[in-house]
């Protein structure tokens, strides 16, 4: 397999998909700047969203379910994940950024990764 990647199973066969899609994606996509990469990390339980700078290695901004003003929440995984959207974007917005490059990190753009990109391009950001 590509990427040097033991042929697996179950779970494990899942994580190694999910890091060729990322690493493949991340082939193409990179932050710069004036347009920096919204990555989005999700768990079984959680959901990360960062902004990187990545010509200078610099987390501009994050959000995560983990966040006080989150944690505990009403809702399922997607209206956290919402939540977490328009956190992360508030948050860029203060940190001086208009627009970014999303990167899905290997995951479907469907359920929470797609209610967290909308979240945030309804808060204002850019992409």
């Amino acid at each position: 397999m590509a990427y040097g990647q033991k042929i697996l199973k179950g779970d494990a066969y899942k994580r190694a998909a999910i890091k060729r899609r990322h690493i493949r994606i991340r082939k193409r996509v990179s932050g710069t700047s004036e347009r920096p990469r919204l990555v989005v990390t999700r768990s079984n339980r959680h959901i990360v969203a960062q902004v990187i700078d990545d010509l200078k290695g610099h987390t501009l901004a994050s959000a995560s379910t983990l966040d006080t003003s989150i944690r505990g929440g009403e809702g399922d995984k997607s209206a956290l994940a919402k939540q977490v959207g328009a956190l992360v974007a508030e948050r860029a917005k203060a940190a001086g950024v208009e627009a970014v490059v999303f990167d899905r990190g290997g995951n479907q753009y469907a359920g929470r990764i797609a209610a967290l990109a909308d979240a945030a391009r309804e808060a204002g950001l850019k992409f």
